[in-house]
């Protein structure tokens, strides 16, 4: 088996936690189940769950034709007499193979995974696929079908398929329903469905085990990861992370990784999923096609830090708020800058730790509160460059408003 990353090495820090594995020729596995009348409620769930959506989740194999290997490589040219090199026989290409999961998400059959999956198969910076490579999607019970790239997102981890010829997507394959995931609740029933080491339509349960969860190797931006114990094992990614009512609460993206025997990661209990709500605002850019990264994502221009960070009675003798985050600083020319923004004039100690003061706060975007800079930031990339946002800041104690018009300001991680 061969992880995707080995495609994708220019895709940072996933090596030792995303969800991936190569893509077997399993048979698939039949949804027909028995009387359910001896079954206990919660049973009864998982299965009607698995019953309406395990058509709509696909497995995706992503092929690249590689060049072969030269076994002379390395060696000087001298030392290696002209007839022996003459008579070695041409090496053949070696394909390597990458595979996940993905699932059906309108009527118009598009396909959501996570970017990671594909990513091998893509000319660099772009969402077209390269000559030598080729992806291909499975429904359960079909053939493979070659799919293309419409659109990805490499600030959340998520990519958009659609089959080469989108009148193959299977009847009964219908769009699985997108969740409110800013109303999950830690404790409620978690299920998954994908293709773990090549074994199709495999459905785990769980719960949710956490929030917010900050997994820097997902994405190119802090993404406010669900964390879950349904087993999500390598070929899981970009399959469907669902609720009891079957709506899709996130996108399984990476594990914390276990070895097995064969040094082969497995599952130990701790799974990611990107958040439904993340992949809902990114829908519109992913559906209008290309890549959208750091170096073409409409910014405003700061650094900044939650009021999480500032001990309560420090807040209170700064007159901050419990909430909102503190601009620490204004690149020059951005279009904070522009718009008047304010950076930190003075510096607090507190401990160890050093804390900006001063600066303007903000609270809102276009009435949204920005609790903290995750907040923030996934607010700010869910628009575009030449959008108009008005953000509700607070300076030396008076509340005010001040419109920014964002633009490109390709740099680092933040808003």
């Amino acid at each position: 088996m061969q992880c995707m990353h080995n495609i994708a090495g220019r895709f940072r820090g996933l090596v030792a936690l995303l969800a991936v594995a190569a893509w077997a020729g399993a048979p698939a596995i039949s949804h027909a189940a028995p009387a359910t009348d001896t079954l206990l409620e919660d049973e009864r769930n998982t299965i009607e769950v698995f019953q309406r959506h395990g058509d709509s989740v696909v497995a995706i194999s992503v092929t690249v034709r590689g060049n072969g290997v030269d076994p002379f490589e390395g060696i000087p040219e001298e030392m290696i007499p002209p007839w022996f090199r003459e008579r070695w026989p041409e090496p053949e290409p070696r394909p390597r193979h990458g595979a996940g999961s993905g699932f059906v998400i309108d009527d118009d059959g598009h396909i959501v995974t996570n970017y990671h999956v594909v990513i091998g198969a893509l000319r660099e910076g772009t969402t077209d696929l390269r000559p030598e490579a080729e992806i291909n999607v499975v429904f359960p019970g079909h053939e493979p079908l070659p799919a293309r790239v419409v659109g990805a997102n490499a600030l959340y981890d998520l990519a958009l398929l659609k089959l080469a010829d989108p009148a193959a997507v299977p009847q009964e394959a219908g769009a699985v329903p997108l969740a409110d995931s800013d109303e999950l609740l830690v404790g409620q029933k978690a299920i998954a469905i994908g293709n773990p080491f090549g074994l199709r339509s495999t459905v785990t349960s769980g719960i949710v085990s956490g929030l917010g969860r900050d997994l820097p190797a997902v994405g190119q931006v802090a993404i406010p990861m669900i964390q879950t114990d349904a087993a999500i094992n390598p070929g899981n990614s970009g399959g469907p992370l669902l609720n009891s009512r079957g709506e899709a609460i996130g996108v399984n993206a990476a594990i914390v990784p276990g070895l097995g025997r064969a040094g082969q990661r497995g599952f130990i209990g701790v799974g990611f999923a990107i958040p439904s709500n993340l992949l809902r605002e990114s829908l519109d850019e992913l559906l209008a096609g290309g890549l959208t990264d750091l170096t073409s994502r409409a910014r405003l221009g700061v650094s900044v830090i939650g009021l999480g960070a500032y001990p309560a009675d420090l807040r209170r003798s700064l007159g901050l708020p419990d909430r909102g985050v503190m601009i620490a600083s204004v690149e020059p020319e951005s279009p904070a800058d522009q718009a008047g923004l304010r950076g930190a004039t003075f510096q607090v100690r507190v401990g160890d730790q050093t804390l900006p003061a001063g600066g303007d706060v903000i609270m809102t975007l276009d009435g949204e509160d920005t609790h903290d800079p995750a907040t923030l930031q996934r607010l700010v990339f869910a628009r575009r460059a030449g959008d108009v946002v008005t953000l509700g800041v607070l300076r030396e104690g008076e509340r005010r408003e001040v419109e920014v018009t964002l633009r490109e300001v390709p740099r680092g991680r933040n808003p």
